[in-house]
This record gives structure tokens, sequence and C-alpha cells, in this order.
């Protein structure tokens, strides 16, 4: 008859088996979801191939030994669900549900596989910090590229419907956000920055701080914009690292080098015509625009007083991006007034690429 002791030990073992298998499963699960997106929302050859690698990795873990502790039929967690499980308002939000079942299921198979395989935990310890890795490199990639896919860039200026406006802009389409606000006091401005970048990321939009960088990294913000006067732009990048965006305020064609060679994103071209929003400093004209857009080897916003009686101005002097204040702050219809704006950008863009006819 076998002992007591042995059944406990089986049972012990069988346990054991059955979490390893469950999370070999739901980490590849998770690295195949990602990986998809890297194939086909990105194109993205590195990151599918590193993606594809870690799940053969964990594949080779999968023995038929484990496999065959499994038991679905009594596994009482197949029953559990949760109301957010069944809610996905974005691919950001897909990806991030992805990332952390991933990462969570290599730590269960870090702890766990220490019972049955140092070998095993030790190899699922270092593809947990791989995960880490490709999140962080996928975060950048994906707004690097929405920010070359961003021809219109709204900076915001104080108002008392902020998110309101906002929200508008987005529905038209809006793609891209600064939030703007050298007068606020501090808490104000955390709570709208807060509340306006959670806004931004539900509709799959950008959002930048303006000159804070305290105040990016405490709302984990997609970048910071600097102006002149600010830090310089190494120094951002050491607080930001590569992952998140920075831009640089120009108003020279000696200025657009410099940003360029320190290494900034984005550069904003201007200002383009005298505005409010930069009181007291003289335009820099259309001149200047047609000098970016001969020399700018980044995308580059013209920017400064621009709206939708000049746009064609500013269009035909080589723009292919322009960021706006009031055009849309202002306006009576924000939705209305990025779906033109947005409109006018694509028009030009098609003309330009058919050689101007």
């Amino acid at each position: 008859m076998v002992s007591k002791v042995g059944n406990e030990a089986d049972k012990y073992q069988s346990a054991v088996y059955r979490i390893l298998d469950a999370n070999l499963d739901r980490a590849r699960e998770g690295l195949r979801i990602i990986e998809e997106w890297c194939r086909f929302g990105l194109n993205q050859t590195e990151l599918t191939e590193e993606c594809k690698t870690l799940r053969q990795e964990l594949a080779h873990w999968h023995s038929n030994e484990l496999r065959a502790a499994r038991d679905t039929p009594n596994d009482r967690g197949t029953a559990l669900t949760h109301p957010q499980e069944e809610l996905r308002s974005s691919v950001a939000q897909v990806l991030q549900v992805n990332f952390a079942r991933t990462q969570e299921a290599l730590r269960v198979l870090e702890e766990y596989g220490k019972l049955y395989s140092g070998d095993m935990a030790a190899a699922c310890k270092q593809m947990r910090y791989r995960v880490y890795t490709l999140e962080s490199v996928l975060g950048g990639y994906e707004r690097q590229q929405k920010l070359r896919q961003s021809a219109l860039y709204l900076v915001t200026s104080p108002s008392d419907n902020l998110l309101e406006v906002v929200e508008a802009a987005l529905r038209g389409g809006l793609s891209l956000v600064q939030y703007r606000d050298k007068d606020t006091d501090d808490l104000t401005r955390i709570d709208n920055a807060k509340r306006l970048k959670e806004l931004c990321h539900r509709y799959n939009a950008l959002f930048i701080i303006n000159d804070r960088i305290d105040l990016a990294l405490a709302v984990d913000a997609d970048g910071v914009h600097l102006g002149q006067d600010d830090v310089p732009t190494a120094f951002a990048r050491q607080l930001l690292g590569n992952q998140r965006i920075i831009g640089r305020s120009t108003h020279s064609p000696e200025e657009l080098r410099r940003a360029i060679e320190e290494g900034a994103d984005y550069v904003g071209v201007g200002p383009v015509y005298e505005t409010p929003t930069k009181a007291g400093r003289a335009a820099a004209g259309l001149d200047y625009v047609r000098h970016a857009a001969s020399q700018a080897s980044i995308p580059w916003y013209a920017i400064g007083g621009i709206s939708a009686d000049n746009l064609d101005d500013v269009l035909n002097a080589g723009a292919e991006r322009v960021a706006v204040v009031r055009a849309i702050m202002a306006a009576e219809d924000p939705t209305l007034m990025v779906q033109y704006l947005i409109s006018q950008l694509d028009r030009a863009g098609v003309l330009r690429n058919r050689g101007g006819e």
C-alpha cells in the first residue's frame, strides 16, 4: 500500500507541475499577442524575432512531463473572470495587459521553477528582464512611429474647459497634444496632466509635457517639449531614457542645427507669425520654414500664429506638419477645426508626393 507520505509528495509534485504548465502557456500566449502587433502593426523585424525567440525558449522548458500534469476540467481558475478582462479600448492597452501577463507568468515560473529545475528558474529570470526591455523598446518605437505620423500638433493654453476642448479635438482625429501651462499652481498642473494623459491615451494619442521633466515623469507622459532656455537635451535624455520623446523649440537655422545634433526627436520651427503665446518674440517668418524644409532631418512642426486662414502659405513654404494653439483652443467647434486642418495637411501631402500637380 502506498504510504500517506508518498501520496502527499505526489500531490505536491503534481500541483507544482500544473503551476509550471499553466504559466508556460500563459507566458507564451502573452508573447504571441505582443509578437503579432510587432509583426503586423509595426512591421518591425527585430522586435518580432525577439518575441519569437522568447516563445521558443519557453517551449524548450515545456516538457511532456509538465503537460501530462494538466487537469483543465478540475482547474477552478478557468471559471474565474473580471469585468476588465472583457474590455480593451486600444492597442496600447492590449499590449500593456499582455506584457503584465507575461511578466507575472515568468515570475511564477522563476519561483516555482526552483522546485523543478534550477536551470529553468534561472532562464525564466533572464527572460523576465528581456521582456522588461522589450516593453521599453516597443513603447519607444511606437511613440516614434506615432510622432512621424502626426501632422497636426495641439499645444494647449490655459482654459476653463481644457479637458472638453482637448477631447473634442481628439474626436476630430488629433494624435499629438502638448500640455502647456506656465501659470497654474503645481497641484492643479499635476491633476490636469494626469487627466489629459488618460484622455490622450484613451484616443491613442501622444501626450507631451511642456518644460517640466519632473511632471512628465510623475504622470508617465510620452515625452517633454523644451525651450531654448531649458535643460540640455542630453540631460533630459538621462532622466527620461531613450523611450520617451524629447522636442525642442527653435527660432533660427543655428538653433535647428544644434537641436538635431544634440538628439532631439522633433523640433518646433517658428514662430512663423507673431503670436501672443510668444509675446515680444519677432516672427521667424516663412523663410525659416523653407530652410527647415530643406535642412531638417527629423520631424519638425511649423508653429506660431498658424490658423486656417494662413495655413496654405505655411504649407506652400514646405511645411508638412504644423503645431497650433488658438486655432483649436479658441475654435467654436474644435472637432471640425481639427478635421479641417488635417484634411488640408493630408491634401498638401498628396500633392507633394505627386510632384505638385
